[in-house]
């Protein structure tokens, strides 16, 4: 439930909720819906999940079973059919959309499948767009557009466009923008998907580092098991729910776990 409690900030009005104050998210009952009557689909069914601030969760099922909408969700990007979706103390869903849009800037990093990149931009630009959106002079958003893409390998490829990069390039663009403002959340949908292992270890190392900040989490959904060993907390997905959340330690290879 939320409290009368408001935070005037530069853009939006936020209404400040209940969640203790390490819980960076907060889902009760979350449901998603696609469709209706005969063809409607139950992407989400009642979804119970806290992700801490300083953490690194890492969602994991199999295809299917609602982790992307899970996040989408999460992001702000996809409304709830039901429930409660608490955000960095925001509660989205009381927001006007243009609101929910300069919140999600301000606050929330994204790593999609897709990568997103604007064709006609270069890697350089491309890092730079949130800074941009926030008001931040080109000059400076460009420069350190350029620190973080140093950090991510790709300071050869600055100016590269999209096209003249490879699939595992764009990837570290996409993860490079999404790092760029400090964002206090982090959303990555397979961020590894697309790398080898070297450049996979390096962007994972990257993403635990931002995560354990103690007004920073980072959510990460993956198939790939070789990235646990970086998480903090599995949360486990099966047809729309969440089956259980165990500590990172408990899914690692004795190898890894090692490491």
């Amino acid at each position: 439930m939320a409290a009368e409690t408001k935070i005037d900030g530069p853009a939006w009005v936020v209404t400040v909720l209940t969640a203790p104050p390490n819980i960076a998210v907060r889902c009760r009952g979350v449901t998603k819906d696609f469709g209706s009557g005969g063809t409607k689909v139950m992407a989400l069914r009642g979804v119970d999940l806290d992700v801490r601030l300083g953490e690194m969760t890492l969602l994991v099922g199999p295809s299917g079973c609602g982790k992307t909408t899970l996040l989408s969700v999460i992001a702000g990007i996809m409304e709830p059919t039901e429930g409660e979706v608490e955000v960095l103390g925001a509660d989205l869903a009381s927001m006007p959309n243009g609101d929910v849009v300069r919140f999600r800037g301000r606050n929330i990093g994204f790593v999609f499948q897709q990568f997103n990149l604007l064709p006609a931009l270069d890697a350089t630009e491309n890092v730079a767009v949130p800074l941009l959106i926030a008001g931040m002079r080109r000059r400076k958003a460009l420069a350190k557009a350029a620190e973080v893409l140093e950090l991510v390998g790709l300071s050869d490829r600055a100016y590269a466009l999209p096209s003249e990069l490879s699939g595992g390039q764009q990837q570290r663009v996409a993860i490079a923008r999404a790092l760029v403002h400090q964002p206090a959340l982090i959303v990555c949908d397979e961020p590894t998907s697309a790398l080898d292992a070297v450049n996979g270890r390096h962007i994972m190392e990257l993403l635990h580092d931002s995560a354990v900040q103690p007004d920073r989490a980072v959510i990460v959904v993956t198939h790939d098991s070789r990235v646990y060993q970086f998480g903090h907390r599995i949360a486990s997905m099966e047809d729309g729910h969440i089956i259980s959340v165990d500590d990172a330690s408990h899914h690692q290879p004795a190898a890894a776990a090692a490491h």
